[in-house]
C-alpha cells in the first residue's frame, strides 16, 4: 500500500447512490476482521486491492493497538470510516483513530447526540476536514477488485430515532461470501429488512446485533440471514451480560457455530473469493 499522500483519492456519486473508493492497486486477499475491543465493536475491512475500511471503533484506544498490529509503520491512512451510531462502545475509539490516521470518508447514521465523545467526534472530524457521508440504505460502496458493502439501514432521517434503533446496517460482499454487520439494531429493525429482502439476506457471516443482547438475533433475522459463523463482540465479565442466554439460545437451535472476541481475541475471515478461511488470536 502506497503512502498517505499519493494513496488515495474519494469520488462519492451520491445521484448514483455509489461511493467510489480509488486506490493504486497493491493486490491482496480480502479480509476482514473483528477486533478484540473489548465491550464494543470495531470491525476492520480490507480490500484484494488495499482499499481499508473501519467499521466502528470500541469505546476506547484498544482499537490503536488493533490497527497498528495491521499496518506497516508508514501507513497512517485509512480510506474510510464507518460509525454505525453515536454511543461510546462504537464510537469512544473512533476520536484517537481519525486523529492518528488520514481519513477519506466518514460515514455515519445521522442520530443526534449529546455526549461528551459525540462532541469530541465532531471536533476533530471538522478539524481535520474529513467529508462526511449520510449512509442511507441503496448506497454501495466499492471496495476494489470486487469487493463491495451495500447499506441495508437507514432509510430515512434517523435524526430522532433512539440511537441503536438508527444503527446502520452494512452487508459486505466479496466473491461467493456475505458478512451482515448490524451494530446495535434492534429486533423491530432485524424484522423492517426481512420484510423487504427476505431470504437476500443470506450472509456466511453474522456479527450478532448489541453484542449478543436479546434485544437483536430474532428468530425470523437469524433464519433469513441463515449464517455459517455468528460472531460476538464483547467484553469478557461485561456488566450487561451478554451475550444473553436466550440469544445463545437461538444460535444453537440453528446449529450456528458462535466466535467471540472475549474467548478468542480478534476474528479474522479471509477469502480468495471462493473458499473462506477463519483465524482466531
Amino acid at each position: 500500500m502506497m503512502c498517505a499522500m499519493s494513496r488515495t483519492v474519494f469520488l462519492a456519486g451520491l445521484t448514483a447512490l455509489t461511493i467510489f473508493i480509488f486506490s493504486l492497486p497493491t493486490p491482496r486477499g480480502f479480509s476482514i476482521s473483528f477486533l478484540d475491543v473489548g465491550q464494543g465493536d470495531a470491525i476492520f475491512i480490507q480490500s484484494p486491492t488495499g482499499v481499508q475500511v473501519l467499521v466502528d471503533g470500541g469505546a476506547s484506544r484498544a482499537v490503536l493497538r488493533e490497527l497498528g498490529a495491521r499496518f506497516p509503520f508508514f501507513d497512517r491512512s485509512l480510506d474510510a470510516v464507518v460509525a454505525t451510531h453515536p454511543d461510546q462502545d462504537h464510537i469512544g475509539g473512533l476520536v484517537d483513530v481519525i486523529s492518528r490516521y488520514r481519513t477519506g470518508l466518514f460515514l455515519e447514521s445521522g442520530v443526534m447526540s449529546d455526549t461528551s465523545v459525540s462532541h469530541a467526534l465532531n471536533s476533530v472530524l471538522i478539524e481535520q476536514g474529513i467529508p462526511r457521508v449520510l449512509a442511507r440504505r441503496g448506497m454501495r460502496i466499492l471496495l476494489g477488485g470486487g469487493a463491495y458493502a451495500d447499506i441495508l439501514f437507514p432509510d430515512r432521517d434517523v435524526s430522532g430515532l433512539e440511537s441503536n434503533t438508527g444503527s446502520v446496517i452494512v452487508r459486505v460482499m466479496y466473491g461467493e461470501h456475505e458478512f451482515m454487520l448490524t451494530g446495535d439494531s434492534p429486533k423491530n429493525i432485524e424484522h423492517y429488512l426481512t420484510s423487504i429482502y427476505g431470504s437476500a439476506l443470506e450472509s456466511d457471516v453474522l456479527k450478532a446485533g448489541h453484542h449478543g443482547s436479546k434485544t437483536s438475533s430474532s428468530e425470523e433475522f437469524v433464519q433469513a440471514v441463515n449464517p455459517k459463523y455468528v460472531i460476538y463482540s464483547r467484553g469478557c465479565d461485561n456488566r450487561y451480560g451478554h451475550p444473553a442466554p436466550e440469544t445463545v439460545a437461538i444460535f444453537k437451535k440453528f446449529s450456528i457455530p458462535t466466535l467471540d472476541t472475549c474467548e478468542h481475541g480478534t476474528i479474522t475471515f479471509r477469502s480468495d473469493g471462493k473458499m473462506l478461511r477463519v483465524s482466531k488470536r
